[in-house]
Formats: structure tokens, sequence, C-alpha cells
């Protein structure tokens, strides 16, 4: 066991020695990307430079992984004097993943203050009876798409910038967002910029409003007491984005006891070595194993379920392999909403690669090549049969059904008697009924 403890901790303090060259990097290309959105604010007031991005730091020394990041250009707007308008044509819209809502951001007939949001740059008319029209984010995507082109050039004319430190190539595609290439002065840095309205505190339309274990009392009270912020969904409407109150919930774990935060960072860099070929191929992101991570968080609420770094990373390990087994990864602010859903991942190969890892993990935690490491396998051929019950049954989404998982995986350490016999229950149960394999 001293061997195997050895290991996760030796992966893990691999990891924790590049955090701190990881946030000067990140920190390095975000300060050419803020000089550049510094004079697009000169230029046009309307769009605010956000420096407040502790949150964004944190996660990206959490990663292996290099996704793209996003960075938010607020809009100078009183979000809550706007008027939203829910969008009643919802098979005309694109859902994106991770929000129900789309909607068109009026301006009120008795508007004070939003003058600067009524020129024919920003402004569409609508005929209503409420409104004088809407703010168009089509519109709001062109206007600083040319500003950021702008500012470019005057920031590499004037010598604010170094040269190559920022590629602009794909500001030519149309998308929802601006892509700039910025480099930490190793490597680039993909930076997705997109205009937000921050704040809103009209339009938040949760399917939880709680969280019912695993998280400190009223934990989602002081995360969206704060407003939503509400992002393009098409070049007419608005959607919700949740990115900032998962990051704030994700801010909350960091704060509790234990290895949780250190679980995550270990799967997304064997995620990104191994079952992504070293970021090459697609495949789960570190948004995906951060919903696993707040999943279980709440799954698993006890200080006992994190004390040790292997079996905290399983109770990860067996929520991505139910998500994976059931082809459905609920949101965790909307559980009715699927992250996999339009998404281009091979989920039978993900799964195949995710269970090789709960199976042998040694294999995995390799600091170099050169290091041989044998292990038996922990698991047979008919854990998947068992991973798929909540698929059928949602009330085995439960902590005494991941705690049958644990167990399987031998990594049950918990001495809670309330929380051992609801295990050995689930047990009986599934194996009265033929679901668990001998």
């Amino acid at each position: 066991m001293a061997v195997k403890i050895s290991l996760w901790h030796h992966y893990i303090q691999a990891i924790r020695s590049r955090e701190a060259q990881k946030i000067q990097d990140y920190q390095r290309a975000e300060n050419v990307l803020l000089t550049v959105l510094e004079r697009v604010h000169d230029m046009d007031s309307r769009f605010i430079v956000d420096y407040s991005r502790d949150l964004e730091a944190f996660q990206f020394a959490l990663r292996t992984s290099e996704d793209e990041l996003t960075m938010e250009v607020p809009l100078r707007v009183n979000a809550d004097a706007l008027l939203v308008k829910e969008n009643s044509d919802k098979e005309s819209e694109e859902t994106p993943e991770d929000t129900p809502v789309s909607c068109l951001l009026g301006i009120p007939r008795e508007a004070v203050g939003l003058e600067g949001w009524m020129t024919e740059d920003v402004f569409g008319a609508l005929d209503d009876p409420e409104c004088r029209g809407h703010i168009v984010p089509g519109k709001i995507l062109k206007i600083l798409k040319d500003l950021l082109v702008a500012a470019i050039v005057h920031c590499k004319h004037h010598r604010l910038i170094l040269p190559g430190a920022l590629n602009a190539g794909n500001l030519k595609e149309e998308n929802l967002h601006m892509s700039l290439l910025v480099s930490s002065g190793w490597r680039m840095i993909r930076f997705n910029i997109v205009p937000v309205v921050k704040r809103n505190h009209n339009i938040l339309k949760l399917e939880r409003t709680q969280l019912t274990q695993g998280f400190p009392e009223d934990s989602m009270k002081k995360v969206i007491c704060q407003g939503v912020d509400l992002i393009p969904s098409s070049s007419h409407h608005w959607r919700v984005s949740t990115n900032h109150l998962l990051s704030k919930l994700l801010g909350i774990v960091g704060t509790l006891k234990g290895h949780r935060l250190d679980s995550l960072s270990i799967l997304d860099r064997v995620n990104n070595e191994n079952w992504r070929d070293g970021g090459k191929t697609a495949g789960l992101t570190f948004t995906h194993l951060k919903m696993v991570l707040l999943w279980a968080t709440e799954i698993f609420p006890s200080s006992e379920d994190w004390e040790d770094l292997e079996g905290s990373v399983y109770r990860l390990l067996v929520i991505l392999l139910c998500c994976l087994a059931t082809r459905n990864l609920p949101h965790f602010l909307h559980p009715e909403r699927n992250l996999f859903e339009r998404q281009d991942l091979d989920l039978n190969f993900l799964y195949q690669q995710v269970e090789k890892f709960a199976s042998q993990p040694e294999l995995f935690l390799k600091i170099h090549i050169t290091h041989q490491i044998t292990s038996p396998q922990r698991i047979d051929n008919g854990i998947k049969a068992f991973l798929q019950l909540p698929a059928n049954n949602r009330a085995y989404w439960d902590t005494a059904y991941f705690d049958v998982l644990l167990d399987k995986f031998q990594v049950f350490n918990i001495q809670e008697k309330d929380r051992i016999s609801a295990m050995q229950n689930v047990f009986s149960k599934t194996k009265k009924i033929g679901e668990v394999g001998s």
C-alpha cells in the first residue's frame, strides 16, 4: 500500500511543481491581451476591461490540458435596467449545452441612461409596446472585432506589445466569439474573446437553487446573489452563461480540506497525456472534469471521503465512468441537460480508456517513460452493466450506489455505520435482481 500511495503523491507533486510557472505564463499572456483591451476601451468606452480574473488564473494552474480559455469583455450597461424577453421560438435557435435560456435584451421605452446602446451600430428596432428596441449581439460582435483589429495595429505600431506576442489570424472566422493566440513566453495560449452583459438579476432560472450536502451552507445563495452573465447565442439572441457560477463553486471547493482539487489535476493530466494523446485528439475537457468534481463534492460529502489521495481520485472516477457508460454527464446547475450532447465524442472509446485507468492506475502514473510499473487489475468485466443503472433509475444517482462502486475498486474506506449499511442495502438489492455480476 505504501508503494501505491507514494506513486500517487509523486505524481501530484510533479503537477504541483509547475503551478507557479503556469500562473506566470497565464499572467504574461493575460497582460498582452489586457493591453489590447485597454486600447479597445479607449476607443469605445462602452466596452470595459475586466481585471478581476483570479478565478481564471486559479483554474489555469490546476490544468495540464491546453483547451482554449475565455476572456470576457463586459458591456458598460446596467443589466437590470434592460427588459429580458425570453425567446419563444426556441426551435430556430441552436441551444448550447450549458443553458436553457435564450432571450432578447430590450431597451425599455422609459429608459434613462441607455442612450449609448440606442445607436445604429449596436441597436435594433422592435415592434413592441414595452421596448424601443434591443441590443443586437451580432452588431456587438462586429464592432468589437473591428475594435480589436484597430487596437492590435495600434499596440504593435507603438510597441506596446512585442513582435510575435499575438496572432490574430483567426479573427476572420465568423463565430460567437473572437479567437486570439497570445504568447506566454514559450507557448501560445488561445483566448476566446466574448462580449458579456454582467450581473443580470432578472433572468436566472436554475433547476437547482440550493446544494444539499458537501458544500458550505448557503454556497449557492452566495454565488447566485451576484446575478448571472449573458453572452451571445446567435446574431440576435443572448443566453445565460453558467461559467462564472461554476468557477465560483470550484473556488469554494478549493477552500475545503482534502484532495478534491488534487484529484481534478491528476485526472486532467492523465486525460491530456493518455486519453487525448498529449492534447492532439478530441476528448474530455477540463470543463467536463470540473463538472464531475462538483458532483463528487456533493455525492461524497464527508471530509473522510477526501483524506486519501488515491481514494479521492476514485470518487471522481466512479462518477465519470457512470456518465460515460450512460452517455450522460448532467450539468451541475441544470441536471436535465447533458453535457455530452451536441459534442462529437467517441464515448465508447473514452469509456474504455477511463476504465483501463481505473482498473490499473499505476500503469498511467509514470513521470518518466523509463518507469516500469506493474499492478493487478481491480475490476471484472461486469462493471459496465452496474454503471448503467442510473440511466434506467435516477434514484441510483446517490452516495450509496457510488459507495458500492468504490467498494468494487477497493477504495471504500468509510467507517460511518449508516454509510456502510446504505451501501450494503444497494448491493443486496441489485444482486437479488441480477444487476450485479458475481
